[in-house]
């Protein structure tokens, strides 16, 4: 544990990512296998542990130390890991038996509930401060040192000659410790096969859309197609097994029994997982009530009909298209779906266009080719003659999302941030004006904790701690009424009707894109103006 906790101390603190890839190279040569592969998989999310959760992190260090002096160490560094790791009482132990990462995996892997308590706290006893850091933080699956899978497989493949997206699909249908994996990376050893052979293939991603890059848009060199708001899937089925993957490899297929023997075919292909009613499709919040579920019962199933948007085809009867061009892959999809109609499967549209400015037109108003505003997220981008390539490589996709929606609202709470921003208030609750029994008064509908520079978190900063009137626990109540208050500009993607917030309306990423200190509080915006862009005209009640 104390390699890995080095090395997670010194990723957090190193910004440069050829350096950060220089250190997890170093890591993976200079450790043995099992060792190094139980690395890559916390570095990679790939590990959990069923019976160790952060709760149980609480217990142990509320036996152990004050409770007010837990709540105001956690409240000012802002990290349960860092705060448990710095708190947790020195053990006169004589067991300094050095505690290795394979052991930590493997022991909580066939550990009883019952037994995990006596486990951790056994082995927080015997570590320093840096080894209890890696433990807490490897248990509770938030490393935040800056390292995504492809950077910390960009670092293995500088152990041989192999090259980051064989590597990433290798990794896909390997379990830790990935000895195969290393091997293969190192040239020791040929390509391990697949535990699966219904894969998942890590999916092309696009930039977004600049203003140089406008020139480039054509439709001699580039298709256009909706950006649906939706969840990117896969579908992949081999030898008789079918799977649905989430963009980021997860197996959700168990979540979606109504999509079940989509292809007989082997084939795999990328889409959009959206809800269809009677062939419309339906907006953002109908599709979150199927995700994140591990079961789903036949009403709702029937209430909400989910289905797949095809864009892409990657794999067809084993014969990888990846290679090909936009335009030829797209001509492969269509007369495959003519071949295989599945009313649960639907091709998604080309948007045809003229120039740059007629599709800007279409972007900024979709209703005018016939396309439900409240459905889509804007546009894709992709070069015709682009082949697929894993990553998000420069050029090739682009994304151009439709302008945010925007309001002036009212600063109401604030809270202290995590990690980097414990010392700082920079979680804010916004509201909006609505009519009350005595006149006019604000109603939350919203909290943002990004969209603003350093310099002006800093002078958000001061402003709560100026203007605090109250106090509930870590919340801080801000100064707000008619002729006193702090106005924030909230950029947001879209709105839906709730029945969990007393303002009926519920914001999907809101931001704070500019902070108001020229506009009077009394001007803000009032509940009736979010009321308007909800996707019904219907009146929401208040």
């Amino acid at each position: 544990m104390n390699r890995l906790a080095v090395l997670l101390e010194r990723l957090a603190y190193e910004p440069r990512r050829n350096a950060k890839v220089a250190l997890i190279a170093r890591y993976f040569k200079d450790t043995p296998d099992p060792e190094r592969g139980h690395a890559l998989a916390a570095l990679t999310g790939s590990l959990s542990f069923r019976e160790a959760k952060p709760a149980l992190i609480r217990k142990l260090i509320s036996e152990r130390t004050d409770p007010v002096l837990f709540a105001l160490s956690y409240d000012y560094v802002g990290d349960l890991s860092e705060t448990v790791a710095l708190l947790w009482p020195s053990s006169a132990t004589s067991d300094q038996t050095p505690i290795s990462l394979t052991e930590v995996v493997t022991t909580l892997a066939t550990a009883k509930r019952a037994n995990v308590e006596a486990l951790l706290a056994g082995w927080l006893d015997r570590l320093d401060e840096k080894g209890r850091f890696a433990l807490l933080k490897l248990i509770t699956g938030g490393l935040r040192v800056g390292i995504s899978s492809r950077l910390a497989l960009t670092a293995l493949a500088t152990l041989g000659e192999q090259d980051v997206d064989t590597l990433a699909e290798v990794l896909l249908g390997q379990e830790p410790p990935y000895e195969g994996l290393f091997a293969f990376a190192e040239g020791r050893r040929p390509r391990p096969e697949a535990a699966l052979q219904a894969v998942f293939l890590p999916p092309m991603l696009a930039h977004g859309l600049e203003e140089p890059d406008h020139a480039l848009i054509t439709p001699v060199a580039f298709a256009a197609e909706w950006k649906w708001d939706g969840i990117r899937v896969q579908v992949s089925v081999a030898s008789g097994d079918q799977r649905l993957y989430s963009r980021t490899g997860d197996d959700i297929s168990t979540a979606f029994p109504d999509l079940a023997n989509l292809s007989k075919q082997d084939a795999i292909l990328d889409g959009e997982l959206l809800v269809l009613r009677d062939g419309e499709v339906m907006p953002f919040a109908d599709l979150q009530q199927r995700l994140n579920r591990k079961s789903v019962t036949p009403k709702l199933m029937a209430e909400f009909p989910v289905h797949i948007r095809a864009y892409d085809l990657l794999r067809l009867n084993g014969n990888d298209l990846r290679g090909l061009s936009t335009l030829e892959r797209r001509q492969r999809l269509e007369d495959w779906m003519a071949m295989h109609p599945d009313p649960r499967l639907s091709l998604s549209p080309l948007v045809p266009f003229e120039n740059f400015e007629a599709l800007a037109m279409i972007r900024s108003d979709p209703a005018r080719i016939g396309v439900d505003p409240d459905t889509v997220e804007g546009l894709m981008l992709k070069r015709l003659d682009s082949p697929y390539l894993a990553g998000r490589p420069k050029g090739h996709w682009f994304k151009w999302k439709r302008d945010p929606r925007v309001i002036d609202a009212v600063l109401m709470y604030a809270q202290r941030g995590h990690g980097k921003r414990s010392s700082f208030y920079s979680d804010f609750t916004f509201g909006v004006w609505r009519d009350g029994a005595a006149g006019p008064e604000l109603t939350p509908v919203g909290k943002a904790y990004f969209g603003f520079t350093d310099a002006e978190l800093l002078e958000l900063d001061k402003y709560v701690r100026r203007n605090t009137i109250d106090r509930h626990g870590p919340v801080r109540v801000v100064r707000a009424t008619q002729s006193e208050g702090l106005v924030l500009e909230i950029a947001f993607e879209g709105l839906n009707r709730s029945t969990r917030h007393k303002s009926g309306v519920a914001m999907r990423f809101p931001r704070i894109s500019r902070i108001r200190w020229d506009k009077p509080s009394a001007d803000a915006d009032v509940l009736a103006t979010l009321q308007a862009m909800l996707p019904s005209a219907a009146d929401v009640s208040g």
